[in-house]
């Protein structure tokens, strides 16, 4: 099977999936075909070998994906473990709980995020999306392969509070009796690798197979991008252009976001988060934080690490006028003799939030092979 990028302008209708996958398995704006392989066959007891592609006008990956060969079965059974509250404590706080996919796998009007118990972490739930050019996770980087990501999600204390032994115990012993709709997991980690063993190792690579599909290309810049002036308006092109010469220097490139840490001149708040200086213990790393990608921006409210900010009016408004002077606040953000910050005028910062919202995918919040399978003991 292979994936490949295929550019086309949104209908309004759902994704579409390639006639030999059709009820299998499709990825969002993928078209795919079979491997040319002719000895590998769907339901053969042999995983079905998938090759990752990336959109032509984005740079190369940083994941390698030679070490975690992706699979139908192996991205399907992530897929499910993504979604499952059995990773939880309570079996009921799955990943999709606090990464929704309408909301672009943000945890939607949530300024925190909120785990078992309904206890209240200390950030706001980052968007999942192009994760195979991350060079560094989470707000203050500090896990550095995305294999590695949801051991912290899994044993944090106010997220999912668990062990990820117990999960993997749990998983070996389905289906549960109080399971809704039971999941034998020892025979999905059988097709996706191989014979029903589950370990950490597997799960891990499981989960990164799904989330390394969840590629979000298909915006109205993207198809701009691509050779088609008309998908955005004169406004939006306007918009683009400002946007280049006062954000593009930390939001920079097809991603945008340049993946580095900074201070972009929040007041602390009372939990005086310090960033990126949790995990350096370097002073020059208070109150840095990673810059996030943009795109699908205008889906993810709220914003900044904490989610004070409700709308993009409002983060552009903390730019131009409520920079907070500190020893380690960006030098982008400088400016000698006068107020620190961006200038920006009521027009521009207008033309910038029209640009910003042709960063929106549809098709990336509608694809079916991102939703939840509705299966497991999320319930």
């Amino acid at each position: 099977m292979l994936f490949t990028f295929k550019p086309g302008r949104a209908t309004g209708q759902l994704p579409f999936a390639c006639a030999i996958l059709a009820g299998l398995f499709a990825v969002v704006n993928i078209a795919c075909k079979t491997s040319d392989d002719p000895g590998v066959e769907p339901g053969s007891g042999t995983p079905t070998p998938v090759q990752w592609k990336k959109p032509a006008h984005f740079p190369d990956p940083l994941y390698d994906v030679s070490r975690n060969p992706l699979t139908r079965e192996g991205v399907e059974l992530g897929r499910f473990l993504f979604y499952d509250g059995i990773l939880s404590r309570t079996n009921q706080i799955g990943c999709g709980t606090c990464h929704q996919q309408e909301a672009a796998f943000t945890h939607h009007g949530h300024e925190l995020s909120h785990g078992v118990d309904d206890l209240l972490g200390s950030r706001n739930s980052p968007s999942i999306q192009n994760l195979a050019w991350n060079p560094s996770f989470f707000w203050d980087g500090g896990v550095h392969d995305l294999d590695l990501v949801p051991f912290n999600p899994i044993e944090n204390p106010v997220e999912m509070d668990e062990t990820v032994q117990n999960v993997i115990t749990k998983l070996q012993n389905t289906p549960l009796p109080t399971a809704k709709m039971p999941v034998n997991y020892p025979q999905m980690f059988k097709k996706a690798f191989g014979d029903e063993q589950i370990t950490s190792e597997r799960m891990m690579k499981a989960l990164s197979q799904f989330m390394l599909t969840m590629v979000s290309a298909e915006s109205r810049y993207d198809y701009f991008r691509q050779g088609d002036p008309s998908a955005l308006t004169a406004v939006e092109q306007q918009g683009m252009a400002v946007f280049r010469s006062k954000c593009g220097s930390c939001h920079a490139g097809e991603l945008f976001t340049d993946y580095s840490f900074r201070n972009n001149g929040l007041v602390p708040s009372g939990a005086d988060d310090q960033g990126r200086f949790g995990i350096t213990a370097n002073p020059a790393d208070r109150y840095k934080f990673k810059v996030p990608s943009l795109r699908n921006v205008g889906l993810t409210a709220p914003y900044m690490h904490d989610g004070r900010y409700h709308s993009l009016q409002e983060v552009l408004d903390h730019y131009s006028d409520s920079i907070h002077p500190s020893a380690t606040l960006d030098s982008l953000l400088v400016r000698p003799g006068e107020k620190p910050g961006i200038s920006l005028t009521a027009s521009e910062k207008q033309s910038i939030i029209a640009f910003l919202r042709t960063l929106s995918d549809e098709q990336f919040i509608r694809e079916k092979q991102f939703s939840d399978p509705g299966v497991g003991t999320n319930f």
